[in-house]
């Protein structure tokens, strides 16, 4: 399993249910690394979408504890198990774990491979991603050249896990 995430420098990645940034070179890295594939996220991460629609030419696999909870166009799971179970009828590849925190936490497990655009600026956020720079069971394998847009610094990386 894979996850997908763009974080500050404190590994923060959202204020009040969206994004700190909008970053059009990182959008268009997440939609062409997801496209054709499975996403997993939980319910208020599919609801910060434009019109809370599913992302389109992907499987939603959604995460709600809520039974009646029913979006069109996606598979709607409601126990972190009942999510794993799910996911496993795809290849790991093929899977991208997309938030929010809570679901990046519970499946952080489950992952080998993490694309993480790194951001290099501090923002005002109420939720955070597991520093990975200081988990040692991960570890950064690439990086890009530095980019930006406008006056922001960011890099393109990936970690693998190692143990």
């Amino acid at each position: 399993m894979n996850l997908i995430v763009a974080v500050d420098k404190n590994w923060a990645i959202g204020m009040n249910n969206k994004l700190l940034v909008s970053i059009p070179q990182d959008m268009k890295f997440f939609r062409e690394t997801t496209k054709g594939k499975v996403v997993a996220m939980g319910r208020k991460t599919l609801e910060s979408f434009p019109g809370g629609q599913p992302l389109k030419n992907r499987v939603n696999v959604v995460l709600t504890s809520d039974k009646n909870y029913q979006v069109k166009g996606t598979v709607v799971v409601h126990t972190i198990e009942e999510m794993v179970e799910e996911l496993k009828k795809y290849e790991d590849e093929e899977i991208f774990v997309i938030g929010g925190e809570s679901i990046y936490r519970q499946l952080l497990p489950y992952c080998k491979t993490a694309y993480i655009t790194k951001i290099d600026h501090a923002y005002q956020a109420d939720t955070f991603f597991p520093d990975l720079d200081q988990d040692p069971q991960w570890q950064m394998t690439k990086i890009s050249d530095e980019q930006t847009y406008f006056d922001l610094e960011y890099v393109f990386t990936i970690y693998e896990r190692v143990s």
